[in-house]
């Protein structure tokens, strides 16, 4: 048996061209990603990231357009399953109720599992500030994008 791991992802990008980062601490690491997760058993990918969006950014979203799956093989860097990733283009339905920090892993409170959220300039932004292989390669993307 080969176990697969699907993750769903949005893309948020505001009126000043700024697109939704989300700095994390779990598992005894450190990550920035884009807002997004694991997609539940019996769920499909829109219903996932919408379910996503409420759970990390108190934030109902559309879904304006697809940008990328992964196609090349990803491990997972927490257990022994490949990773496969959906990267959708979103806006908020509703003005974010978000904290907003400026700085890395600027979180508030301690604890295991802590999440912050930044926004990041697309002229700014480097496949470096990720560390999950695809969210490196989704940031070339929009590089290349702008």
């Amino acid at each position: 048996m080969y176990p697969f791991n699907v993750r769903v992802y949005g893309l948020l990008i505001n009126a000043d061209n700024e697109i939704l980062i989300s700095d994390e601490q779990e598992y005894g690491m450190r990550f920035t990603k884009f807002p997004g997760g694991g997609l539940e058993f019996g769920e499909g990918l829109i219903e996932g990231l919408k379910r996503e969006f409420i759970e990390e950014c108190s934030a109902e979203i559309e879904v304006t357009g697809h940008f990328y799956t992964t196609d090349f093989f990803v491990k997972s860097a927490f257990n022994n399953s490949q990773v496969i990733s959906v990267y959708y283009q979103v806006k908020n339905v509703k003005p974010l109720n978000l904290t907003i920090k400026t700085r890395l892993f600027d979180f508030d409170g301690e604890g295991d599992i802590l999440q912050s959220f930044r926004w990041v300039r697309l002229k700014d932004i480097e496949s470096e500030d990720f560390l999950f292989q695809t969210d490196q390669h989704v940031a070339k993307l929009l590089i290349k994008s702008i």
